[in-house]
C-alpha cells in the first residue's frame, strides 16, 4: 500500500487548495470521482452530461486489494466531488483522501442504507477488514441500489446547481427502471422451486441479494477476496455440496477459480456461467452496466439453481 509520503513524494506540486464544493459555473461541468466501477455506473446514470466522471477502480478489477496511483491523487485532488461505498468497503479512500489531499463534496453511498452484519464462517469473522463487522456490497439487493443512486444524486445536484434538474429528472427515469429491474429479479427468482434457491459462489458478497431475493448462498471464502479459507472449511462444503446434491456452482469476476473448481471436481457439481459481484465487466462484456450485471447474474443464477 503506497503511504501518504509515497504518494506526495511522487506528485508534482499541487495547489493548495482545491475548489470547496458549492455552486458551479453553468458551463463548467464537476469533475467527480468514483470509487469502483459499479458507483461509477450509478453516477453515470444519474449524472450524465452534467458532470465529468472519472473511476478509480475499473472494470472487473477489485476494489479490495486495489492499490492507488499518483495518478489517483491527481484525479482526486482536480475533483470537486467523491462518490464512494463507504462501509469500510474501499480500506484505502481515506488515505488517499488525505494524500491529494481532496476538500471537495464527499458523497457515501450506502448513507441511510440498512445494513447486514458480515457472517463469521469457520469460526473465524471474515469482516475484520470493513467498519464495525457490516458486510459491504449493500448494491446486490436492487432496493438497496435505489437509494444509492438517489444520494448520489441529491450529492450531485448539490454540487451543481446549474445541472441539478437534468440531474434529478435523469435519476426520476433511472428510478424507474431500477424498480421494474426489483420486480423482474423477483419473478425470476419466483420461477425456481424454494427448496432449490441454493448456490454455491466463490466468496461470500451476495449475502444481500439472498435477504432481499429468497436465496441461500455457500462460499468458500469470507466477503473479502483477500482472505483464505482454511482445508477443513474447504472439506466441509465438498461434503454439504454433496449431501445436498447441489448442481449450481459459480465463480465471480473477482474470485481465482481454483477453489470453486476443486470443489466441483470433488463433488460432481458443474460450476456455471462467471457471476459479477464486486465490479462490472468491461463495455464488450456480458455485465458493462449495473443493470445488465444483475440481469446476466439472475439468468446464471436461475438456470443453475433450476438444475439443483
Amino acid at each position: 500500500m503506497l503511504s501518504r509520503r509515497t504518494l506526495l513524494a511522487a506528485l508534482p506540486a499541487l495547489p493548495l487548495s482545491v475548489p470547496a464544493a458549492g455552486p458551479v459555473r453553468a458551463q463548467a461541468r464537476p469533475k467527480v470521482v468514483a470509487t469502483f466501477s459499479i458507483l461509477g455506473d450509478l453516477a453515470a446514470e444519474v449524472g450524465g452530461d452534467a458532470i465529468d466522471l472519472s473511476v478509480l477502480v475499473g472494470p472487473d478489477a477489485d476494489a479490495h486489494t486495489y492499490q492507488p496511483r499518483p495518478a489517483d491523487a491527481r484525479t482526486l485532488a482536480a475533483a470537486q466531488v467523491l462518490v464512494s461505498n463507504g462501509l469500510g468497503y474501499e480500506g484505502w479512500i481515506d488515505r488517499l483522501v488525505a494524500a491529494a489531499p481532496f476538500r471537495g463534496r464527499a458523497i457515501v453511498a450506502s448513507k441511510g442504507v440498512a445494513t447486514l452484519k458480515a457472517a463469521a464462517q469457520g469460526g473465524h469473522d471474515h469482516g475484520h477488514d470493513h467498519a464495525h463487522g457490516v458486510d459491504p456490497h449493500c448494491w446486490q439487493d436492487v432496493g438497496r441500489a435505489r437509494r444509492y443512486a438517489a444520494t448520489i444524486a441529491e450529492g450531485l445536484a448539490a454540487a451543481d446547481p446549474a445541472g441539478a434538474a437534468a440531474i434529478k429528472a435523469r435519476a426520476a427515469d433511472y428510478d424507474g427502471r431500477l424498480a421494474t429491474l426489483d420486480a423482474w429479479v423477483r419473478a425470476e427468482i419466483g420461477r425456481v422451486p424454494t427448496a432449490q434457491r441454493r448456490a454455491l459462489i466463490g466468496h461470500d458478497s451476495l449475502r444481500y441479494f439472498a435477504s432481499a431475493y429468497g436465496v441461500t448462498f455457500v462460499s468458500p471464502r469470507g466477503f473479502s477476496t483477500e482472505s483464505e479459507p482454511s482445508a477443513r472449511d474447504v472439506a466441509a462444503l465438498i461434503r454439504q455440496v454433496r449431501e445436498q446434491k447441489l448442481k449450481a456452482l459459480f465463480l465471480e469476476n473477482m474470485t481465482s477459480p481454483g477453489l470453486v473448481e476443486q470443489i466441483a471436481r470433488e463433488s460432481g457439481a458443474v460450476v456455471g456461467a462467471r457471476l459479477y459481484s464486486d465490479a462490472l465487466s468491461k463495455p464488450g462484456g456480458p455485465a458493462p452496466t449495473y443493470e445488465a450485471m444483475m440481469r446476466h447474474n439472475v439468468t446464471a443464477l436461475v438456470a443453475g439453481m433450476l438444475a439443483n
